[in-house]
């Protein structure tokens, strides 16, 4: 036998060596904050709302999530869920606005850009609108608008308290001049809904921008907004080129338009149930005289 033949039979004797396997992580079981790089366990975070243990930053929630926070639970009822967006421009860019809308309501569990419905807040009843930027940027369609104006007149005649949450990256362009008039709907329902002097808080989110800044976002009685949200109109750029001047750093952010008067109070989302649970308290009493009136 040769050298290299007996070589060759040691090696095919040795037991095969494995490389180590790494410990397999489940998927979704730890969560990495955007803000800070932080790991944190899934549960606990969502235990926290989604809100970062080490910095504080508000990662992005969509409406059920919301829904569930702050809505006791088993009290929920949808409100005109069965009401569905159409393509009356017959729009189409890249693809017909119609396509978008059958690809997106396969893809997340909606139909549109809002959630509305009434449930009970710490015990307190409530109309409730949660905005969804998974869905076309939670623009304001024909759809978004009729289900907040529905749900609006409906806290209207039964004397409840409207909260919207407000997300949304402003009108929906494949609906043009349709969507625009959105803003005039809702904002008519406000003003009734206000000569009533029933309470109308909007918490505003990251983001909150265009046509929905420009019209619902900014008529409520007591404006609320998370820390940090981009809150604002145009966009930074367009301002910055239209003023030729360059802007603070914290421009269009809660906290900037807090200290200049525009947003009331920024409230953290751990904190955000029970501040709405005491404002809405405060003003119960008097809802309780006016819907006997």
């Amino acid at each position: 036998m040769s050298l290299l033949d007996w070589f060759d039979n040691l090696r095919k004797s040795e037991p095969e060596i494995k490389p180590q396997q790494e410990r397999e992580i489940a998927d979704g079981l730890w969560t990495k904050c955007p803000e800070c790089g932080v790991l944190a366990y899934t549960k606990d975070l969502q235990a926290n709302n989604m809100v970062c243990f080490d910095c504080g930053y508000h990662m992005r929630i969509f409406s059920d999530e919301r829904i569930e926070q702050l809505i006791d639970a088993k009290t929920w009822q949808p409100l005109n869920h069965h009401l569905k967006p159409t393509d009356p421009l017959n729009f189409h860019d890249r693809k017909s606005y119609s396509d978008r809308l059958k690809e997106l309501q396969n893809k997340v569990p909606l139909t549109d850009a809002v959630q509305t419905g009434t449930g009970l807040i710490d015990g307190l009843p409530i109309a409730l609108g949660v905005m969804d930027f998974r869905f076309m940027g939670g623009s304001m369609g024909s759809v978004v608008g009729e289900r907040l104006t529905r749900l609006i007149e409906y806290a209207t005649a039964n004397a409840f308290p409207v909260v919207i949450v407000c997300a949304s990256g402003g009108a929906r362009m494949q609906e043009g001049m349709l969507s625009l008039m959105q803003m005039a709907k809702i904002s008519g329902a406000l003003q009734r809904h206000k000569e009533k002097k029933l309470l109308y808080i909007p918490v505003l989110t990251h983001p909150t921008t265009g046509g929905v800044t420009a019209s619902f976002a900014m008529l409520g009685d007591l404006i609320l907004a998370e820390p940090g949200a981009t809150i604002g109109f145009a966009g930074r750029r367009v301002i910055e080129q239209t003023l030729r001047e360059k802007l603070p750093d914290d421009f269009q952010t809660s906290e900037y338009l807090v200290k200049h008067g525009f947003v009331d109070s920024i409230v953290p989302r751990t904190q955000l149930k029970k501040t709405l649970a005491n404002l809405i308290s405060l003003h119960q009493p008097f809802f309780s005289i006016e819907g006997h009136n």
